[in-house]
């Protein structure tokens, strides 16, 4: 999940069929909608167009949010990781509010993508949030017509590592086919859930307070975390939903999920706002919500990965790859950022600072 995921409930159930129960997250909307036999075909020879489409535009609407994050997030003030008065000092902010809407329009469409495609199709092309992001900064940067020497050859540099991270995860997805699996986890598995998530997204809050260079990165793969966790909650509340509000609400994923989803947004907010360059952050974000989604998949929802031996050198591969492209990202951004690429820092709004000004 990137961030503005957590605002659920209300658009899955749009989607769902009253009194008809979602068993499978791959259950196609075609099935759902089409009762006449020619109608039913011809919907579902539609259906990975409409889920490619949606897909395609929800990436374009998460990268398009998170460029307006990052900079937004720069022009107030810095506060302590989690601290829920960032929304109260972002609210205020016009910028921060259109890449909230934006959140909420591509998380939309996320879900349509879902809807009418398999998680193993829609998921490697919401990863592209991430390119589009880059693009839209590549293109700042081009119309504020500042030259560097070396600039070109370090930005190829830098789209390299995008493209490596991207596909990295992609070629995850595409290569394992995780498999439908099951929408249904007894309250056994919570407590392990709640102590890995406590544990990690601590370790990284620990390292966020102990490392002023590190904070952006730790606080982002923290995100990432609760974002995979929330999606995999998703899952489990789609087959919920049909059932209505009591079914819903009488299951501990809803009650978790409101937990997770909220601080994964607020964590967002935090990494965008401490990190001078939106790339790698962005970057960590992207990576870490699909791989973590799907691991809890496989060790909780019977998805199944290809395991023949090149199946899992593939993955090994795809890992890697996307591995090393975040450390190329996270290293050649810096030289290739310039005012086209930097927010304004941390601390008063930009329109109480000419200095700034002047140069947006």
């Amino acid at each position: 999940m990137t961030a503005g995921k957590p605002v659920t409930s209300t658009i899955i159930r749009v989607l769902s069929v009253s009194g008809r129960r979602w068993t499978s997250p791959t259950t196609s909307a075609a099935e759902v909608f089409s009762s006449d036999p020619a109608g039913h075909r011809k919907a579902h020879s539609l259906s990975p167009l409409i889920a490619v489409a949606s897909a395609v535009a929800a990436a374009l609407m998460l990268g398009i949010s998170s460029v307006a994050d990052q900079r937004s997030t720069k022009r107030v003030e810095s506060r302590r990781a989690l601290s829920p008065r960032i929304l109260l000092d972002l609210v205020r902010q016009p910028l921060w509010v259109t890449a909230l809407g934006a959140n909420l329009v591509g998380f939309a469409l996320q879900v349509v993508a879902l809807s009418f495609g398999s998680l193993a199709l829609v998921q490697p092309i919401l990863v592209c949030d991430l390119i589009f992001a880059v693009l839209i900064l590549w293109y700042f940067w081009r119309r504020s017509g500042i030259q560097r020497p070396g600039r070109a050859r370090q930005t190829r540099i830098v789209f390299a590592g995008i493209a490596a991270a991207v596909v990295g995860v992609a070629g995850f997805l595409v290569i394992g086919r995780p498999s439908g699996g099951s929408t249904h986890v007894s309250f056994s598995m919570f407590p392990p859930l709640a102590i890995g998530l406590v544990v990690v997204v601590g370790g990284c809050l620990a390292v966020a307070a102990r490392n002023g260079n590190l904070r952006p990165l730790a606080l982002a793969l923290a995100c990432g975390v609760n974002y995979g966790v929330a999606a995999f909650l998703v899952k489990l509340l789609t087959s919920e939903f049909g059932g209505g509000l009591g079914e819903v609400f009488s299951n501990w994923p809803i009650y978790v999920f409101v937990v997770v989803g909220p601080a994964g947004f607020v964590l967002s907010q935090d990494a965008f706002q401490q990190g001078t360059f939106l790339v790698p952050v962005q970057a960590i974000m992207t990576s870490a919500d699909p791989v973590i989604s799907i691991a809890l998949g496989i060790l909780w929802l019977n998805v199944r990965l290809r395991s023949s031996p090149a199946d899992i050198g593939g993955e090994v591969v795809a890992i890697l790859l996307m591995i090393t492209g975040i450390v190329v990202t996270a290293n050649y951004a810096p030289l290739v950022a310039g005012p086209g690429w930097i927010s304004s820092p941390p601390g008063p709004p930009i329109s109480d600072r000419p200095d700034l000004m002047e140069t947006q």
